[in-house]
Formats: structure tokens, sequence, C-alpha cells
């Protein structure tokens, strides 16, 4: 009876030391699953602030031999703002203004050839979209392209004579928004704006002093280089 009892046993131990041999196995054949929850994506408001360095672009218009100007429009320091909102982690639209006061030294014609430095003021009002190309980290490159209006403001000092014109206007850009925190980034952005003067007649130079109106053609470019701030707005 003591033998039996002693098989029995033996028995039972082993069936189950095989079971935990089985479970054991099934275990380490099936890795643990990991859940990893990410946080949605909610469209969302961004201001930003611009400050750039805008270039010099020669100008000229030669409607006849009487009537003319050449000359160049100065860079200099260019500032604005915009409102950006995001549709999509890749995709945004912005309308923005950007201001850039300089000076235009310019040879026209006016009752003989003549020469002045004319104060300008350029308005560029845009509306555009921005494509993004997410990188998983802090980094955030962009490029983006608008359209919009351009508004010139002309005083020729030596005379005090001054016109203004409105063109059409696009522009190109591309850079990097460096994410200090979730709301606050560093931007790095470099592009062209231009305005066509071609678009509803010219903005010229000269007839006194300066002026708006007659038909020639001058197509205005400026590259500029600069930076600023993006601020997310809202969770």
């Amino acid at each position: 009876m003591k033998n039996k009892s002693l098989i029995l046993l033996a028995l039972i131990l082993n069936g189950v030391y095989g079971y935990s041999s089985a479970a054991d196995t099934k275990t380490e054949q099936e890795p643990q699953r990991i859940m990893v929850v990410q946080k949605s994506f909610e469209p969302h408001l961004r201001i930003n602030g611009y400050t750039f360095y805008a270039f010099d672009d020669k100008v000229d218009s030669y409607y006849s031999s009487s009537d003319y100007f050449n000359g160049k429009i100065k860079g200099g320091f260019q500032w604005g703002g915009g409102l950006e909102y995001m549709l999509a982690p890749v995709q945004s639209i912005e309308i923005s203004y950007l201001r850039l006061d300089t000076e235009a030294p310019m040879n026209y014609y006016n009752n003989g050839a003549q020469y002045s430095v004319f104060d300008v003021a350029t308005n560029y009002i845009l509306v555009g979209g921005n494509r993004y190309f997410p990188t998983g980290a802090a980094i955030e490159p962009y490029a983006g392209a608008q359209l919009g209006l351009a508004i010139f403001n002309v005083e020729n000092p030596d005379n005090g004579n001054s016109g203004n014109a409105t063109k059409f206007a696009w522009g190109l850009k591309a850079g990097l928004n460096i994410w200090a925190s979730e709301m606050i980034g560093l931007k790095i952005q470099t592009g062209l704006n231009s305005a066509v003067q071609a678009a509803g007649g010219s903005f010229w130079f000269g007839g006194g002093g300066s002026g708006a109106g007659i038909s020639t053609y001058s197509t205005f470019f400026q590259f500029y280089i600069g930076g600023g701030l993006t601020i997310k707005v809202g969770n």
C-alpha cells in the first residue's frame, strides 16, 4: 500500500512539473504586449512674430527716352506677424503682414535726367499655406507659398511729392520651428517676396518726384533671412 501511495505521489508531481514547464515555455514564446497611447492631434492657432533682414533689388522701367527710371530698392529691417491655423500635423493656413521702411536711390527723367533718394514703405498682406515635415523631435521643418497684396508708399524728400500703389504679390518661404516647450518655439526662416508690377499698371519713380500710373513694367523681388517666435494658443 505504501508503495502504491509513493507511485501515485510521483505521478502527480511529474504531472505538475510538466504543466509548469509548458506554461513557462508559452510565456517565453509570447512576449508581453505594451500599449502606447499617443496624444491625438487637435487643430489649433499659432501666433507668429517675424524679424528679417531684406536684401536690395534693382528695378527699372523704360517707357521712352523721356519717361524712365532705374535704381534699386534697398534692403533693411523687415518686421511683421502672422496668424496660423494648424489644420493637421502637416498642414496649416496663415495670413501674415510684413513691413519694410527703406530708401530707393533712383535715376529718372523729369524735364531732364534727375537723381533722388526716395523714402519707400512696403507693406505685404499675404495668405498662404505651410507644409510641415515632422521629425519626431523638437525641430519642425516647413515650406510654404503665399499670395496677396504689396502696398507701396513713396515720398521724394527733395520736393515733398508722394505717391502710392497697390500691386499683386506672391511669396515663397522655408524654415524651421525649434520648440523650447510645448507652447513656444523659435523660428528660423528664409524666403522671397515679389511685387508683380505688370498687374494693374506700374509703380514708377519720376513725374515730378514720384508717382504711379503709366503702363510700364518692373517686377520687384526681395530675398530675406531671419527668424522670430511662434506661440501655440490653446491646449
